[in-house]
């Protein structure tokens, strides 16, 4: 099953992104055979993965999340417990 993840840059910035196994994909990012954005950023830490049924749901939902702003992105990588309640 696809994923969407997020990784946190060695300089604080965010990246999003879709594969089918995170780990070797962050692990790729480190490696420097990631994305050209966190070449130049690394290393990078793994703060967010999310599994969907299928890959074009991945990458809409990785669309999603680029567009978003960065307070709802760090929002969303806080674990379920630390999250505010709305309402």
């Amino acid at each position: 099953m696809p994923f969407v993840y997020i990784v946190r840059c060695s300089d604080g910035t965010l990246y999003t992104g879709w594969a089918v196994d995170v780990a070797a994909r962050v692990k790729a990012h480190n490696a420097g055979r990631g994305a050209k954005y966190t070449r130049m950023r690394l290393p990078v830490k793994l703060v967010y993965s999310e599994e969907l049924p299928t890959r074009a749901e991945a990458m809409k939902r990785e669309l999603q999340i680029k567009h978003w702003p960065r307070a709802k992105k760090l929002e969303l990588c806080q674990p379920m417990k630390r999250r505010r309640r709305k309402g």
